[in-house]
């Protein structure tokens, strides 16, 4: 039988079984597969009369039930931001209380450009990045808790069925769930995906995942414009996120990574009490790399950007007329279908790629103000509504990962031809959906 017919054939049967028990092939087989495994068991096992259910038994029919698995996992994360934001509050006051103080008394140091480079640059993009330490450090407490009490590790078997509808399997979803902290152990940990389709897909889908680096931009645009559901925004970019990552895994999986995926096949540990340690850690270890980051890679960039806002000498600072200014009118009309075609926009992405709280840092240099009112700043002296600080959050949700992350493919992948297409793929699909979220919503406002 020549390949295509055979093709054909399997095309059928697939069609056929999907018919019948209204599910994938690959689901039907793993059911039946179960099913004669417990048929087995009950032969050939002896129970006692009353067998006691365990605790984690009792937790998990709920847990990972087929209908309430997904819901319950999206409440529970829903849940996790509201703690989080309900509780940074008075850390963020108290925060940025501080820089502005101590940006109060930078600005009169003499010679003048040196207190500039201090109030304006290093504690304005400095300052503006470091409030949002609380938020930060509260999730990653959040995620530690939901990993070692064994939730994580259910969330990954509740989504394996969703997963492999689009070609992948739930052993995928544990180096995406990573990447809420930081894309890039989120991408090392693609190397246990056994199927090589598999891992490159999960690799090139997981910069969507939204790192504990976006968080400030949510955050920021979120209280500025959004002051009354900011936790419900800012859990739908991490549910936009995940969204993405799923249509583009289908997409790639029916196009240029075409091949059956692998099977998932793992143990569920037991409940357990996390402790404070486990927790601390964990959190510290994620946290560190934000503040190598406020202490390398940020301070670097908003020296640079303090810089380029005052040249050249006898310009007003940060204006379109500086060099800042022009290479952000230079770039700014491709975010303008988006809704945030101005040139500081265009400039903080651009430095977005160094490190995604540059973002912030590059916002808080130009416009100088205190931290606190960095959000009303943007708002008033850029004329943006709900709408357009939506369409910018999704842009930074979804564009390029950051040059530590495009590192990360490259060591994962070795080619530079995955990591150039990781950056410009997630680039475009980052202005597509930006742009739709635009001119779309720009109908109904």
């Amino acid at each position: 039988m020549a390949s295509v017919d055979v093709l054909k054939v399997r095309e059928e049967s697939i069609a056929h079984l999907k018919s019948i028990y209204g599910d994938e092939a690959e689901t039907v087989i793993a059911d039946a597969r179960y099913g004669f495994i417990s048929g087995l068991l009950k032969d050939a096992l002896k129970k006692p009369p009353i067998e006691r259910v365990s605790l984690s038994d009792g937790i998990d029919k709920f847990v990972i039930n087929r209908w309430l698995g997904i819901p319950l996992f999206l409440a529970l994360m829903y849940g996790v931001f509201q703690f989080v934001f309900s509780l940074s509050a008075p850390f963020m006051d108290w925060i940025d209380q501080f820089f502005g103080w101590i940006g109060g008394y930078a600005a009169g140091i003499s010679p003048e450009w040196l207190g500039s480079l201090l109030a304006d640059g290093i504690i304005g993009g400095l300052g503006s990045v470091l409030i949002f330490i609380p938020p930060i450090f509260l999730l990653f407490i959040a995620i530690a808790i939901l990993e070692d009490c064994g939730y994580m590790a259910r969330a990954a078997f509740v989504m394996d069925r969703l997963m492999h509808k689009v070609g992948l399997h739930g052993r995928s979803f544990i180096p995406m769930i990573l990447g809420f902290g930081c894309n890039i152990p989120g991408i090392m940990a693609c190397r246990t995906i056994e199927n090589p389709r598999d891992r490159l897909t999960t690799i090139l889908i997981n910069p969507f995942m939204s790192c504990g680096a976006r968080l400030p931009i949510f955050v920021l645009l979120a209280g500025a414009f959004f002051t009354a559901n900011q936790g419900l925004v800012v859990f739908s970019m991490y549910i936009i996120g995940i969204i993405v990552a799923i249509i583009m895994a289908l997409i790639f999986r029916k196009s240029i990574l075409k091949g059956p995926s692998g099977h998932f096949v793992m143990e569920l540990p037991p409940y357990r009490m996390p402790t404070i340690t486990g927790v601390l850690v964990h959190m510290w270890e994620r946290g560190r790399l934000f503040l190598r980051k406020a202490g390398t890679i940020i301070f670097g960039a908003v020296v640079v950007i303090w810089f380029l806002s005052s040249m050249p000498w006898g310009v007003e600072y940060a204006s379109a007329e500086s060099w800042i200014g022009h290479i952000g009118g230079f770039i700014a009309p491709i975010f303008a279908p988006a809704g945030f075609g101005q040139w500081q926009a265009g400039v903080s992405l651009i430095f977005g790629f160094l490190a995604k709280e540059v973002v912030v840092g590059t916002m808080g240099a130009i416009f100088a103000v205190e931290e606190g009112i960095l959000g009303g700043a943007i708002a008033s002296q850029l004329g943006w509504t709900p709408l357009v600080a939506f369409a910018f959050m999704v842009f930074c949700l979804l564009y390029m990962p950051c040059v530590a992350a495009i590192g990360a493919i490259r060591g994962e992948t070795k080619s530079w031809k995955w990591a150039g297409f990781a950056a410009l793929y997630t680039t475009v699909v980052a202005w597509i959906v930006a742009t739709l979220i635009f001119q779309v919503g720009s109908l109904f406002v």
